[in-house]
């Protein structure tokens, strides 16, 4: 099948999509499974399904496998997804890494790969992940035929309009590259369709499809404080040129009194950084003179200090390493109880790293949204730390491109 790549985004199926979505969905997640039972669990008549699944069986996305039990009468045969008919690969471009990983159709990981993400213009953070998935690529030994489609979850915001994607860092100067001519570049190169999105939004994907109980519809995926996946009735929300769910102003650290707005104002809006800015608190305390046990884990170096360093302190039981996360999480808690009021969601999952630091981060999170966010939806909400962790970005964009391929099949 010959997929048209392009950006991520909602998509308004047909019939026949929302069916073909339908049915290999039911095979891939309760499979092995029999024509019956897709039947009268879809309450869809028998020859239609038998009709759908005739053309996944033509196409090599799914197989016949064994005989059920039966209760009389001629046995059905089973359903189960051709997991190495094809295979996609996730990357993901994010703050701070890059993360490539290959899974064959049920999703599973076949091979995976990272790099560290560089700190300079995105055109070399472009670079870099066209490297990446060369060298995933070489190391699988899948047969170039068999590669169906790669997805990009990008960190910054991406123009649909012009195919740029610029990175909203100020510290890294907010450069921009071009998606558009790299995406030709290595459709050109490979002959593998490319799909684009933003990394909040693939990781909100990844975890709704990879992570919860079916049902729920309604979800948020927050990345640290730089970026939210919004998912509303089971699909992606982009907004109008792919660049939603931002939440952040456009701000660096010198904009806030060339526009005359206060630090105070600014406190629960603008940029903390991907680690909450846990790491700037803990090194400005630690060059005041204060004691705790991060100097120790850092080996005595204030330029050692990182997020890994406060959690592991904050869970020795150091006072002012758990000062600063909850500090951070009263802070995210306020952004999130804003953004609870506005999508009422049945879950928010915590992600983007800072969830490593586990209930000292998450418990004030959730006092704030019980304070602050309105009786109805914040009793409704569960608040959670992500199940893919560092790999939902990645996996969250190769279970978009599956979406794209279950659609298009």
């Amino acid at each position: 099948m010959k997929l048209k790549g392009g950006l991520f985004k909602y998509q308004v199926l047909s019939d026949k999509e929302k069916k073909n979505l339908l049915f290999l969905d039911m095979i891939m997640q309760k499979g092995p499974i029999s024509r019956t039972d897709i039947s009268r669990d879809t309450e869809l008549n028998i020859v239609t399904v038998s009709n759908y699944v005739s053309n996944f069986i033509n196409k090599g996305i799914v197989i016949e496998k064994g005989l059920d039990v039966s209760s009389g009468g001629r046995k059905p045969t089973l359903l189960e997804l051709n997991s190495d008919g094809g295979y996609v690969i996730g990357i993901d471009i994010g703050p701070v890494d890059e993360v490539a990983i290959m899974t064959d159709l049920s999703a599973k990981t076949v091979i995976k790969n990272k790099k560290k993400r560089p700190q300079g213009h995105m055109e070399e953070v472009i670079r870099v992940a066209g490297s990446l998935l060369d060298e995933v690529i070489a190391k699988s030994k899948v047969p170039r035929n068999k590669i169906m489609a790669v997805g990009f979850g990008v960190s910054g915001i991406v123009d649909e309009e012009t195919g740029i994607i610029r990175d909203t860092d100020s510290k890294r100067g907010k450069t921009s590259g071009s998606l558009k001519a790299f995406k030709s570049g290595v459709e050109e190169k490979f002959q593998i369709p490319i799909f684009i999105g933003n990394d909040a939004t693939c990781a909100a994907f990844g975890e709704k499809r990879l992570s919860l109980e079916r049902g729920v519809e309604n979800m948020l995926y927050v990345y640290s404080d730089v970026g939210c996946g919004i998912i509303i009735k089971g699909d992606i929300y982009c907004g109008s040129g792919g660049s939603a769910g931002e939440m952040q102003l456009s701000l660096g650290p010198a904009d806030a009194d060339k526009n005359n707005i206060t630090r105070e104002e600014l406190s629960y809006l603008r940029p903390m950084g991907i680690d909450l800015g846990i790491v700037a608190m803990a090194k400005s305390e630690i060059a005041k003179g204060v004691g705790t046990k991060i100097v120790e884990l850092a080996n005595g170096k204030e330029s050692e200090v990182t997020l890994e360093t406060v959690i592991k302190a904050a869970e020795l039981g150091d006072i002012p390493a758990i000062g600063f996360i909850e500090r951070a999480g009263t802070n995210l808690g306020t952004r999130i109880a804003y953004l609870i009021n506005l999508f009422n969601p049945e879950v928010v999952i915590i992600g983007g790293g800072i969830e490593k630091a586990g209930e000292i981060l998450l418990g004030p999170i959730r006092r704030t949204v019980k304070k602050l966010a309105f009786e109805e939806p914040a009793g409704k909400v569960r608040i959670m730390p992500s199940a893919l962790g560092g790999e939902a970005v990645a996996l969250g964009a190769a279970s978009l491109v599956l979406r794209e391929i279950f659609t298009q099949v």
